[in-house]
């Protein structure tokens, strides 16, 4: 038990540290491009400088994965602490934007979240609901594998697990994809043109709440009947 809030602590420093680094970069980036505050429409980006955007944010995930693979055992322990770090470092992004910027002005607030493979755009308050979310399902399987239990996740709930993480990523995605729709002006890091320059009068409109909540749900089942199924199974053992 003693690795195991050895294993845990280190990945929490490292997911805060982490979460510190991404807000340093994005104060850098509002510094040059949002000088006067950060608001709708976005202001196009040169490509040399959206090209390292969009590998850093690749890179950034390679290093949760990373995060995982090292402090997992099993597969599925790797991907419960890959589940558990990004959640740590998604939300405490925010929390350092707020300390930093004073940004967000509160949980409603419009953010561009994500570049891969749309733009995603949405309140703040859903990428968050989300992480408590994550936090909550990954230490709970975390916690039984360390108790010494069999840990298993059926197809079902593997399937609701997924499904609901692509409808919501679709709904972070379903304005942008609404307002350009018909046109072939997608960015990407193919692209020779700047970054967010068909977004040049884009203002969000209304996120898609019933798509956003229906992943949500989804993925909340999930977790509830892998605690259900768990606690069954430890009684008949």
């Amino acid at each position: 038990m003693n690795n195991f809030r050895k294993t845990i602590s280190w990945v929490i420093v490292f997911s805060i540290a982490m979460g510190f680094l991404e807000s340093a970069v994005v104060v850098y980036l509002r510094e040059l491009y949002y000088s006067d505050g950060f608001q709708f429409p976005l202001r196009t980006i040169p490509v040399n400088i959206a090209r390292v955007e969009f590998f850093r944010e690749l890179a950034t995930i390679f290093m949760l994965v990373g995060v995982g693979v090292i402090a997992g055992k099993t597969k599925l322990e790797r991907f419960a602490y890959f589940v558990f770090s990004f959640a740590i470092w998604d939300l405490f992004y925010y929390v350092f934007l707020f300390v930093c910027l004073d940004w967000p002005e509160s949980l409603a607030t419009w953010d561009i979240l994500f570049l891969i493979p749309l733009p995603w755009v949405g309140p703040v308050w859903a990428p968050c609901l989300l992480c408590l979310l994550m936090i909550f399902g990954s230490v709970c399987i975390i916690y039984r594998i360390q108790k010494g239990n069999e840990v298993f996740i059926n197809k079902s709930q593997w399937f609701l697990m997924i499904s609901g993480a692509v409808i919501c990523i679709t709904a972070f995605m379903w304005d942008y994809y609404e307002y350009v729709s018909g046109t072939v002006n997608y960015w990407s890091f193919l692209s020779t043109r700047q970054l967010f320059e068909e977004l040049g009068s884009y203002m969000p409109k209304e996120f898609n709440y019933p798509l956003f909540l229906t992943g949500f749900l989804s993925m909340s089942l999930s977790v509830l009947l892998f605690i259900l199924k768990s606690k069954t199974y430890e009684k008949q053992s």
